[in-house]
């Protein structure tokens, strides 16, 4: 396998081929490409970027990927620890005015258990707190990950994602009350909603809604969905398919 054949390229990384070769040299800007000590890599640039975007979006395990690419799987492990933070998305700092938010955690399976805990849906999780923009619906920042079991409200602020957006119109579920974001009108109980507060949630359920449409697009990559990765390496993950979701959302 090799991104010279551009027909491995968006099955095995869900970017179209110009997109690709677009993060490649934003990689190579950034000095992915520079001289370090030691042997070389046995594969270009190109071809290493693949083969970290292929872990993340099959999910196979390292020993099963490498033959593909024809290294050793120490060398495919190698290549991981190395390129996936260089591909971590990187936090937006600045907005437009008028600029909306919206956040929402998601849960990722997680077989470290010295960072995940079990959580609504009974496996070991790690909640990610994730910071999309609203009109283009491109990640924007994504939280450090807490065990699973931690509840919304508290992991946005500790996870770092709450800091990353002040001062910005922020929306959120319910789950978000006494937080910084907006979050729809509460029924008391044994009383109604008021028309106009119940168009306003609807109004609110639907803008929401894009953020549970981002989850989706970015647990095409199947990492996501169970990972086998230790210690920082599902916050690495996570930051990468970020990275990835937001170049194929260009297209």
């Amino acid at each position: 396998m090799t991104a010279a054949e551009a027909s491995w390229i968006e099955p095995f990384s869900g970017l179209q081929p110009r997109l690709f070769t677009r993060l490649v040299r934003q990689l190579e800007r950034d000095g992915a490409e520079a001289l370090r000590r030691g042997r070389p890599w046995s594969l270009p640039l190109a071809d290493r970027v693949l083969l970290v975007a292929a872990y993340w979006r099959t999910n196979l395990t390292l020993r099963q990927l490498a033959p593909l690419f024809g290294v050793s799987k120490s060398a495919a492990d190698r290549i991981m620890g190395d390129l996936g933070p260089k591909v971590a998305l990187r936090p937006r700092k600045r907005f437009a005015r008028g600029t909306v938010l919206i956040v929402n955690g998601t849960l990722v399976p997680t077989r470290d258990r010295t960072i995940a805990a079990p959580s609504k849906n009974f496996r070991y999780s790690t909640n990610h707190q994730v910071v999309i923009d609203a009109d283009s619906q491109l990640v924007v920042a994504v939280g450090t990950p807490l065990p699973g079991n931690r509840n919304d409200c508290k992991a946005f602020g500790e996870s770092g994602a709450e800091h990353a957006c002040r001062n910005h119109d922020l929306i959120g579920d319910g789950g978000y009350i006494a937080t910084s974001a907006i979050i729809p009108h509460r029924r008391r109980p044994g009383e109604d909603l008021p028309d106009w507060k119940a168009e306003h949630n609807a109004s609110h359920r639907q803008v929401r809604a894009r953020v549970e449409h981002t989850f989706a697009r970015m647990k095409t990559w199947k990492v996501l969905r169970d990972c086998r990765l230790r210690g920082d390496g599902v916050a690495v993950a996570m930051l990468g398919i970020a990275r990835l979701h937001n170049l194929a959302r260009t297209a």
